[in-house]
């Protein structure tokens, strides 16, 4: 896919193009996005949060900025920019910044096959903008993350959650997954998904339910009455076991895996199935639950041992607990009430980009790094690269 690439967030912004009629512009269109990105980058969560901080900060976004006028734009005028955005150029644009930096950030996504192989780690889920489905606007937008950082790669919107299977299939048209392996849960876990995957030169890491019951219920088979222990290919058997300790709870994670059901299950370039059983004991109550899941993949045992499969399985989660979890509890998207027109999904956009900023810079806490932008313009209009003159 080709795509123009940037170096900062305003560079991106510089293409999108102004919706607005020549007649009473007040306030170019570039001034408009740029003060609505540092505001978030300072904390920021909603339209009127940004107005507030645009107007106690004015002097020093004048000076540093230029705009053509001194009066500094209103809630109103934040509201019609958010609605009258086009979201396709605006995803387009920041896709063009967000690439660049997740190449820079690849060694952290990255395993090492048992071949010397090097594979990208990405995962996609969809997520659902709690604020305006409460207002009668169903809003569920899947994304494509980098695994480890959680830097977004892209995301495409759809009304309803029912629509997450082809708009995962259109998010990744066009791009080269060579040396990459997309993760997915229970829902994603589609041929049609699997066989485009290898169509364009990836590789695929999907997680089982009962949602595909026939695969479901083999797997399943092979692992409680393994006949494989008396199989030629018995050796061909692993098991690798990761255990840690935080959060306040003890975790021990036992991920087996056999490539013996691949002549079998009716699934695209199966490579093996998997079997991942996890145990979590509350250290101050001892308290233990435990959860056995099921997944299958186009990676060979040669490509992929039991020890790099239960690292994809573990970093699949950063999509959770590094994207969306910080998106809805940090950065307040659950929170926020925009709804009208396509604003949520604008403003969305804007803090999937600004915390692919913060990820690039090495934040793992979200809170911290808002509130050290926060306490310098300058500092936050440096992260975006704000710098031009006469916007």
């Amino acid at each position: 896919m080709d795509q123009r690439e940037y170096t900062t967030l305003t560079e991106a912004l510089k293409s999108v193009p102004d919706p607005r009629h020549a007649r009473g512009k007040r306030y170019s269109w570039l001034f408009l996005l740029t003060l609505i990105a540092v505001a978030m980058v300072s904390g920021q969560k909603t339209v009127n949060a940004i107005a507030d901080w645009v107007q106690v900060h004015a002097d020093e976004l004048r000076a540093a900025l230029k705009p053509s006028t001194k009066q500094m734009p209103s809630g109103a005028t934040f509201y019609r920019t958010v609605r009258k955005i086009d979201l396709v150029v605006l995803e387009t644009q920041l896709a063009g910044l967000t690439q660049p930096l997740a190449r820079e950030t690849a060694a952290r996504a990255a395993i090492v096959t048992p071949e010397g192989q090097i594979l990208q780690g990405q995962a996609f889920d969809g997520k659902e903008v709690h604020g305006a489905h409460a207002h009668g606007q169903p809003l569920t937008l899947v994304s494509l993350v980098q695994h480890e950082t959680g830097i977004t790669l892209a995301q495409v919107e759809t009304d309803t959650k029912s629509n997450e299977i082809p708009a995962a299939a259109q998010l990744l048209v066009g791009r080269d997954l060579t040396n990459t392996v997309i993760t997915m849960d229970a829902l994603h876990t589609q041929r049609a998904l699997a066989q485009q995957i290898l169509d364009q030169h990836g590789q695929y890491f999907m997680i089982v339910k009962e949602n595909q019951p026939t695969l479901y219920q083999a797997i399943d088979l092979l692992f409680q009455q393994p006949p494989w222990l008396a199989h030629e290919r018995a050796q061909e058997y692993q098991v690798y076991t990761h255990a840690n300790k935080g959060h306040g709870r003890r975790e021990k994670r036992c991920l087996e895996s056999s490539p013996t059901l691949n002549t079998f299950v009716d699934f695209p370039g199966v490579g093996q199935v998997m079997r991942r059983q996890c145990e979590r004991m509350m250290i101050k109550t001892g308290a233990i639950s435990r959860e056995t899941r099921y997944g299958i993949t186009s990676l060979r045992p040669a490509q992929a041992g039991a020890e790099q499969l239960e690292l994809l399985w573990r970093r699949h989660w950063t999509i959770e607990n590094r994207d969306h979890y910080v998106r809805d509890v940090t950065l307040g998207e659950d929170a926020c009430q925009i709804h009208t027109g396509h604003a949520a999904h604008a403003v969305a956009t804007f803090r999937n980009a600004i915390l692919s900023l913060f990820r690039w810079k090495r934040w793992d806490n979200i809170a911290a790094a808002l509130r050290y932008y926060a306490a310098s313009v300058t500092r936050a209009l440096g992260l975006i690269g704000a710098w031009s003159p006469g916007l």
